[in-house]
């Protein structure tokens, strides 16, 4: 397995090391419920250095990423970031991912760890053509979320980047704890908070003076097992379950990715004739309305028939009750539907609802 920068930190604060994508990660260290609280009360800090990075430089890197992603990579300048997805042509997904703007012709993309060597393959495989130069320097990187209303008065007297002014969707560059980094402000948690990136060689202490400095402040460290269930509350994306190569853009309910008036990119024909002719089914949020927790892969029924699986499913320990997202057929979307999820041995209700499930207050 590989180790982050961070491995020794985390077994020496006690916690417990799983495999997940190839790598030894952290699945908890104090209790998946008091993690989760802790990030939407006060802070969390995560380690998320699995993640991959992948340059795109050159004369052709804009013109090749507008036509290899449906979001539209024009509005993007320097120092700003944008969600989208890689697509097939069949309007499916590679992955999602995010860009970033590191000046004109030049930009990283920040994709899941699973996926990191599939979509580098995919990213270079359809480099031919446009003046581009691709590479994967995820061994470089480390990345830290610091995530939670406390995150930005824990970070301010560590670093020498202005947060107060950092915009949802901004990075800069600086130092944090006297290591060069990039600081952005983003997340996968539903809260405010920075992701800080670093090449730094021994980035210990950036972790370190994160937890010392947060610690009074309620802050705590953060396994995988929380940061799936704060993700799910804020309804982000998990690829392999919400979102596949067999689920398009559309059905995943973010059409807000897709730009179509930007000019052509891969499978923009399927989904745009998608959208002309309507969508037969959709992602949608539900809450289980009698004992039990729908976890990913339960069967999902409508009117007495299986039409899917749970693709995530949890107990929401800040909402208290039972959430998930499944693909129901298009007559079942509607907010307010009833149908049903096999728990077991037995079949428990399901109602669709809005989602997100939880929204931070500004």
């Amino acid at each position: 397995m590989k180790k982050t920068r961070f491995n020794e930190l985390h077994k020496a604060s006690g916690g417990k090391m799983i495999e997940f994508a190839g790598w030894e990660m952290p699945v908890e260290f104090s209790g998946i419920i008091p993690e989760h609280l802790a990030v939407r009360t006060k802070a969390g800090l995560f380690d998320v250095s699995h993640m991959g990075e992948i340059t795109v430089k050159g004369k052709g890197a804009l013109a090749f990423l507008q036509w290899l992603t449906p979001n539209d990579v024009a509005r993007l300048e320097k120092g700003k970031i944008q969600y989208t997805a890689l697509t097939t042509p069949e309007g499916t997904f590679v992955d999602d991912m995010l860009i970033y703007c590191m000046g004109e012709g030049d930009y990283l993309l920040v994709v899941n760890a699973a996926n990191t060597d599939k979509d580098f393959a995919w990213v270079a495989g359809h480099a031919g053509g446009f003046e581009v130069e691709v590479d994967n320097g995820s061994d470089a990187w480390s990345q830290l979320a610091l995530q939670g209303p406390e995150a930005e008065r824990i970070l301010r007297p560590l670093t020498d980047v202005d947060l107060a002014s950092m915009k949802s969707f901004t990075w800069r560059t600086g130092r944090v704890a006297g290591r060069e980094a990039l600081v952005s402000r983003t997340g996968y948690t539903g809260e405010d908070g920075f992701e800080i990136y670093t090449t730094d060689p021994a980035p210990g202490p950036i972790w370190e003076a994160i937890v010392k400095a947060g610690a009074p402040l309620g802050l705590l460290p953060i396994g995988l097992g929380a940061r799936d269930t704060l993700r799910l509350e804020a309804k982000l994306m998990l690829y392999g379950n919400d979102i596949t190569d067999r689920t398009t853009v559309l059905e995943a309910d973010l059409k807000w990715i897709c730009k179509f008036q930007k000019g052509d990119f891969l499978g923009k024909a399927v989904l745009e004739k998608q959208l002309a002719e309507g969508l037969s089914r959709k992602l949608v949020g539900f809450e289980v309305r009698g004992p039990g927790i729908a976890r990913p892969h339960y069967p999902v029924l409508f009117q007495g028939s299986k039409v899917s699986e749970v693709a995530s499913g949890t107990y929401s320990p800040f909402l208290k009750r039972a959430i998930g997202l499944a693909y129901l057929p298009i007559e079942a979307v509607a907010e307010g539907t009833a149908f049903e999820i096999g728990i077991r041995d037995r079949t428990v209700q399901a109602v669709v609802v809005p989602t997100p499930f939880y929204k931070r207050s500004k």
